[in-house]
């Protein structure tokens, strides 16, 4: 039996949205098929990201938070302090899985993770994400590019939500956003993306490892 494959976790912290995303494109397209697969772990300054199926409607009221137009999958989310991201910089190959298999493995991870403290949580066939009740506590978004994928995961935990009214969040108008804190949890998101991680990790086969070169230009 083969050896499961390798993933290095960095925990980078809070990081502009931006800097990150160039990052990350910039990692998947220097890459190889010998280049370890990374997970980052992180938390944004504010702002809107606008996915390429993204429509002006459903931006309602920015006011000063920037609105910045990427190249993932979905409509209009909002990232900001209290929010714990996981980027995915991943080899399909390397997986085994398929993109919808992918989002399957973070949404159930975070459906784990609620789970462990009591919270049950669900995902939806014909709307991404995970959904506390009717509100929704996680959203997800890929880009694949070669068979590397980048963008990934962000859950809600310890936020303030006011930008999600400015928002038809996902695209659907009047969604219920709510995060951790409402659910009981206290802990931060530097507390919870240990679990998370190791939740990931065994719905895909992963094992955390620390190879000693990194593609990216982001330092830990």
């Amino acid at each position: 039996m083969s050896a499961p494959p390798l993933l290095r976790v960095r925990q980078l912290g809070r990081r502009d949205y931006r800097e990150t995303w160039e990052a990350m494109r910039a990692f998947t397209e220097q890459r190889t098929a010998a280049t370890p697969s990374e997970l980052w772990v992180l938390e944004h300054e504010r702002v809107f990201t606008q996915g390429q199926a993204g429509r002006a409607e459903h931006l309602l009221d920015p006011g000063d938070i920037p609105v910045i137009q990427t190249d993932r999958g979905g409509q209009i989310t909002y990232h900001g302090p209290g929010q714990l991201v996981m980027y995915l910089l991943l080899s399909l190959r390397e997986t085994g899985l398929g993109v919808r298999s992918l989002v399957s493995a973070m949404e159930n991870s975070v459906i784990d993770l609620l789970s462990e403290h009591g919270v049950q949580a669900e995902a939806r066939p014909n709307a991404p994400g995970v959904y506390v009740a009717d509100a929704k506590i996680a959203a997800v978004g890929l880009r694949v590019r070669r068979g590397f994928t980048y963008h990934g995961l962000s859950f809600n935990v310890d936020m303030d939500l006011e930008p999600f009214t400015r928002i038809n969040p996902c695209g659907y108008r009047g969604l219920p956003v709510t995060q951790a804190r409402e659910t009981g949890i206290t802990q931060s998101p530097e507390q919870l993306a240990p679990a998370l991680i190791q939740h990931f990790c065994r719905h895909t086969g992963y094992q955390i490892g620390n190879p000693r070169k990194s593609a990216s230009s982001l330092s830990d």
